[in-house]
């Protein structure tokens, strides 16, 4: 989870939210969430094995949860990736901005302010989603893993 981009998701949501504050919740707990949505963000991976050869990679679709708390909390998970080389497990150097736009646009739509859907580039190419290496897909959470 990344509570040091709270502030960010915060100036996404700007004064829209019929609610005085929002606050990060700081425990990775899907039982005591209001709700739950899947979808995807942008980052960037380096393999945490120091012995492989992987330079990393870049990757469009790394799966997260967002969660809505009682009192006003919410967080997100993000899922890690694995090493195509080495199979590692790696956690993401995220796109902050794709990350706090996607949760405070959650977050609206929850509180139910009236917001319109965001248009993604869909022209550029990338990598085909590789099931396999995703842990969002293992877990069933990721929006690529049909």
């Amino acid at each position: 989870m990344y509570p040091a981009l709270h502030s960010d998701v915060l100036n996404h949501l700007s004064s829209s939210l019929p609610i005085t504050s929002l606050t990060f919740h700081p425990f990775d707990d899907a039982t005591s969430s209001k709700k739950e949505y899947d979808t995807n963000i942008m980052g960037r991976f380096v393999c945490s094995n120091d012995s492989c050869t992987s330079t990393g990679w870049t990757s469009k679709k790394i799966a997260i949860t967002i969660r809505l708390y009682p009192d006003d909390e919410y967080n997100a998970r993000v899922y890690h990736q694995r090493c195509k080389k080495c199979n590692s497990l790696s956690r993401p150097f995220l796109d902050e901005e794709s990350y706090a736009e996607r949760i405070a646009y959650r977050i609206k739509k929850w509180y139910g302010v009236d917001v319109e859907r965001p248009v993604y580039d869909e022209t550029k190419r990338t990598k085909p989603h590789n099931r396999e290496l995703c842990e969002g897909c293992k877990a069933g959470r990721c929006s690529f893993a049909e």
